[in-house]
């Protein structure tokens, strides 16, 4: 692998801001999307469980149905792709043996030489699922594979709009994801930004890194 320049990843990321106009009529090339896609599948989480679904929404119809359950934001109209970052609510045996045999799969295995390894991740998520947290553990992991998205993006010279300000329980009724295992957590607009948002020229705001790193 030929690593990128460090000027290259900080130019991208001071590039990159949340786009509030996409040009609706600027669509991504199917190989670069397909890059894209990609970030997602390869996207870490803990254990490697990926308690998720990427669900990529392309058809016109069901973006415009998404912009009143987005509050009136037009970025899930206007923007070439859609992405809605949905977790896995309950992660149970099926989903933790699903992982196991995909893993030995993968190595050239048995499930059986990952039995401890599973013991280990059954009792984490058992721990979790006691104390009631693990649909909050599991929602966390998927604003991993947001941000690597958005950073995969940038280096592209694409843009995105990350969206938590959403309807969550109306994307799943128009995603039909209601009932099922998987819930909408968080939105992803990616697309290229419109000559007219105003916002592409808006110095970006950050706290110097005095104020927010520290080394002990």
């Amino acid at each position: 692998m030929n690593p990128i320049t460090k000027e290259t990843l900080l130019d991208a990321l001071k590039w990159r801001y949340a786009t509030k106009q996409f040009d609706p009529a600027k669509k991504i090339d199917d190989a670069t999307w397909a890059a894209l896609e990609e970030t997602l599948v390869l996207a870490p989480s803990s254990y490697g469980l990926q308690p998720w679904k990427f669900i990529v929404v392309e058809d016109p119809a069901i973006k415009a149905q998404l912009v009143p359950a987005s509050y009136g934001q037009t970025q899930a109209a206007d923007a070439s792709h859609f992405v809605v970052f949905t977790v896995r609510r309950g992660l149970d045996d099926a989903h933790l043996d699903h992982f196991i045999e995909r893993t030995a799969e993968i190595r050239g295995i048995t499930p059986d030489d990952l039995a401890g390894f599973r013991k280990v991740i059954a009792g984490s998520l058992a721990g979790a699922r006691q104390a009631g947290f693990l649909d909050a553990w599991q929602e966390h992991q998927i604003y991993i594979a947001l941000g690597q998205l958005m950073t995969a993006a940038a280096l592209l010279g694409i843009d995105t709009c990350p969206m938590e300000g959403i309807d969550k329980a109306k994307f799943d009724e128009i995603l039909g994801l209601t009932g099922t295992d998987y819930a909408t957590g968080v939105a992803c607009a990616v697309g290229y930004r419109s000559a007219d948002d105003k916002y592409a020229a808006v110095p970006k705001v950050r706290f110097p890194a005095v104020e927010v790193i520290e080394r002990r």
